[in-house]
């Protein structure tokens, strides 16, 4: 691992190697906005695969692809019309708008000012003198106020249909409930994932791919009887968890290390989360980061506090990893929460539409139902074309307050209108009744990863420095099935066409056998070595003369981590690298196993 000191820097890396860099800034850019480069766009794609096969094929989820847009009804049905903010500021000299609650954090120990409400902390900006970080301008006294942060936009010609861009996948998911749940054959639990863009018009995009405009999201709803269903929690009972609870950032002075660690069987003996499920995918998580090679020593799993939880949310954990290249921070790159029969509640009520499923019993149960048929040819001529709002009331009040019914005479509202009606014509009974289930509102858990966040994790844990052929040398670090490309081929000379012709054999058997393969004859071996250590493949190849004359032909296979290399023949490379890639075999054994090779990393 590279000191801070020594750390490079990674936003600059990144635009030089092409991973990503700010978009469109043939035209200026934009803040918020990224492109990502072929060896970004490769990495994404590799973290994407790896959680779809994680978190739907091997969880037997299924997967959709919902549209980015959606009809304002949606979002007002969700709550985020209402509740989608963050804190604003503005600088009455400049006109540059902040991130009030970030300013207050940067200058202050507190770590989660979002928590507070814009009040308060417009007071510790006033009581710690904050200032523009754009023009230098005394922020005192400046209001402020709650920013929606969704894009609004219009759907059709003209002013059209009021829609919004996204800003978060679930509401794709949700809204389409009705249907998926058909799919699933009415069966509880069943997950739904999806992995795509939103949006967010942030206040102050910063710091990379940290803070942006467009991000792309990995999301899983699972859909759970809340009385019913549990997680396999043996499955990852004795994963390790660094768990940083509300009770520990609440203490006075709380420590950067106060987690605990613990495994997901006693985190749950010992009641340190609201919900089996949220340990399960705590630790599905953990044992996922580690799958993809995240460094695990700079992960935790912070709780929310109360002031902090998304409106939806009844509890939430995120997955933090520390990041050096943003002075140390701990970012947020996942958050699993427990987010209820919110949305699907709120979405029935929205819609008009059925967000339950059936539950059958066992077996049937015998009910007693309180009822009432009234008679219409009397409520008729008394209440004229209220009679029918009348009888659905004295219907409600049935189930609501079956006791009622025992007075001479009750009262109902219907239409905002009271009316007393003759207890003998509602014709109130208390009937038996076989029901043989019930219709339920699922609970949702939600497992929400970034994946943006997530490479730029992987970048930052992954960049390490040594020394090499007596040459510094920085690397990325990244786990086989993560590097943007898996092996690279070296003719040693690019002028002997014997040696090109067979680097071009080895690069075609390789794409064949399914593995992302790049050939470089450009500058010193050296230099290309470097190029590929620097982006993070894992392999590299090498064609020499010697190997030519081999029979069968041989090729040198570099590690790149250690530089070690062995002499193996062009037949045994796929099964080795097939090996090396799925884990099943490290490169100290492919040493043993074959004749090793003085490093050549300098000509």
């Amino acid at each position: 691992m590279m000191s801070d000191d020594d750390r490079a820097d990674v936003v600059e890396l990144a635009k030089r190697r092409g991973f990503f860099f700010a978009a469109a800034e043939a035209y200026g850019g934009a803040a918020g906005f990224y492109t990502f480069g072929p060896e970004g766009a490769a990495l994404k794609r590799n973290v994407e695969g790896a959680w779809r096969d994680r978190f739907a094929l091997k969880e037997d989820n299924e997967e959709i692809a919902a549209p980015t847009i959606m009809p304002e009804p949606v979002f007002e049905a969700s709550g985020h019309l209402d509740t989608f903010d963050d804190m604003l500021v503005e600088c009455a000299e400049c006109g540059e708008s902040h991130r009030a609650d970030h300013l207050v954090e940067g200058a202050t120990s507190l770590e989660d000012a979002e928590a507070l409400d814009p009040e308060e902390v417009a007071d510790l900006i006033a009581e710690h003198d904050l200032v523009c970080p754009n023009c230098g301008a005394a922020l005192a006294g400046q209001p402020v106020e709650d920013f929606n942060l969704m894009f609004e936009t219009s759907i059709g010609p003209g002013s059209g249909q009021p829609g919004y861009l996204r800003p978060e996948t679930a509401q794709g998911i949700f809204v389409e409930f009705p249907r998926l749940k058909e799919y699933a054959r009415g069966k509880l639990p069943f997950g739904v994932t999806q992995i795509g863009p939103a949006y967010r018009n942030e206040i102050s995009p910063r710091r990379g791919l940290i803070r942006v405009r467009e991000l792309t999201q990995a999301e899983l709803e699972q859909f759970i009887d809340p009385e019913a269903d549990e997680p396999p929690l043996e499955r990852v009972e004795d994963v390790e968890l660094r768990l940083y609870a509300v009770p520990e950032q609440q203490e006075e002075a709380p420590a950067s290390d106060g987690y605990r660690t613990v495994t997901v069987g006693e985190a749950v003996e010992e009641d340190l989360l609201s919900s089996p499920w949220i340990a399960y995918y705590l630790g599905v998580a953990q044992e996922w980061y580690e799958r993809i090679g995240l460094d695990t020593e700079q992960l935790r799993f912070r709780q929310h506090l109360p002031g902090e939880r998304a409106h939806y949310a009844s509890d939430c954990w995120d997955a933090e990893a520390k990041i050096e290249s943003a002075g140390g921070d701990w970012i947020e790159i996942a958050g699993i929460s427990s987010r209820g029969d919110y949305d699907l509640s709120k979405h029935a009520t929205g819609s008009g539409e059925s967000f339950t499923v059936f539950k059958q019993y066992d077996e049937p149960k015998s009910v007693r139902k309180p009822t009432v048929d009234p008679d219409m040819a009397t409520l008729g001529p008394e209440f004229g074309g209220a009679a029918a709002a009348v009888a659905d009331a004295l219907a409600d009040l049935a189930e609501r307050d079956p006791d009622a019914f025992e007075a001479d005479e009750v009262t109902v509202t219907a239409d905002g209108e009271e009316y007393t009606v003759d207890t003998d014509l509602a014709n109130f009974e208390v009937v038996e009744e076989t029901e043989a289930g019930e219709h339920i509102t699922p609970h949702v858990i939600e497992p929400s990863f970034g994946v943006d966040r997530t490479v730029y994790a992987l970048i930052d844990h992954g960049l390490e420095r040594d020394e090499m052929g007596d040459e510094a040398r920085d690397f990325l670090s990244f786990a086989p099935e993560m590097a943007p490309t898996d092996v690279a081929v070296f003719p040693l000379v690019s002028n002997h066409e014997p040696l090109l012709d067979t680097a071009d054999d080895v690069v075609s058997t390789l794409r064949a056998a399914g593995f992302d393969a790049t050939r470089d004859d450009s500058g010193s071996i050296g230099r290309r070595y470097r190029r590929q250590d620097e982006v993070g493949t894992p392999f590299c190849v090498t064609v020499d003369r010697d190997g030519l004359e081999d029979d069968p032909t041989s090729v040198t296979l570099r590690d790149r981590d250690t530089g070690a290399q062995a002499r193996l023949p062009v037949g045994d490379l796929v099964g080795q690298l097939e090996a090396l890639h799925e884990g099943d075999t490290g490169f100290e054994t492919v040493l043993t196993q074959y004749e090793t090779v003085e490093p050549i990393e300098s000509e």
